[in-house]
């Protein structure tokens, strides 16, 4: 369903769906988890991150695989409860959620990096523009082990998915959280680019 971008929403009904998004969205799974398992704070290993990549670098797969389910689903459930009161409702839940991960008010602002929180919002909004994501991440990450690669190349044409399937409103929501998840990458890009990038299964 393509979404209209109607802004003349009631105040209170803007707010309450970018604060649910965002409260949603703040949750830091990642750290919970290996703190409960015994593992330590996972912002101490590997690249400081707090989302799944990081958390497999414990040697934990099982608390990798939840973690990454977790950050997805708390980004497409805000969506879908927010969506009973419209598509317009849905998408701020979208961007609160993902800013949440990205800057949670519990860590200081200091979140995750929102890959697995961009595709859960992109289930809630757009679900077969989120299979395309995932092939491509898939597909990217398989070939070149690369976690941050894949994100990188995928989140970018997601876009431009969008776009041809006639949801050019949803694709302009989602051009400044391509901008947010670059720049939470800015320090892979670096180490891409020299050749240093942590690979997938790499342990801290």
């Amino acid at each position: 369903m393509p979404v209209s971008m109607n802004w003349s929403l009631d105040l209170p009904y803007f707010l309450a769906a970018l604060a649910f998004g965002y409260l949603c969205g703040s949750i830091p799974f990642g750290l919970i988890l290996t703190r409960a398992a015994g593992l330590g704070d996972v912002r101490q290993i590997g690249s400081g991150n707090i989302g799944a990549t990081n958390v497999l670098r414990t040697g934990n797969k099982k608390l990798a695989a939840a973690t990454l389910l977790l950050d997805a689903l708390k980004g497409t459930v805000p969506v879908l409860i927010a969506w009973r009161w419209g598509p317009n409702l849905a998408v701020l839940a979208a961007l609160g959620a993902f800013l949440g991960h990205l800057f949670p008010v519990w860590l200081g602002f200091r979140g995750g990096k929102g890959v697995a929180t961009f595709i859960g919002v992109l289930i809630g909004l757009k679900i077969a523009a989120a299979l395309i994501f995932a092939g491509l991440w898939l597909g990217i990450a398989f070939a070149t082990r690369y976690s941050s690669l894949a994100a990188l190349v995928a989140s970018a044409v997601t876009p431009v998915v969008l776009w041809f399937m006639g949801e050019g409103q949803m694709a302009q929501l989602f051009v400044p959280l391509v901008v947010l998840l670059w720049w939470k990458h800015r320090e892979n890009i670096r180490r891409l680019l020299r050749g240093t990038e942590g690979k997938i299964g790499q342990k801290g």
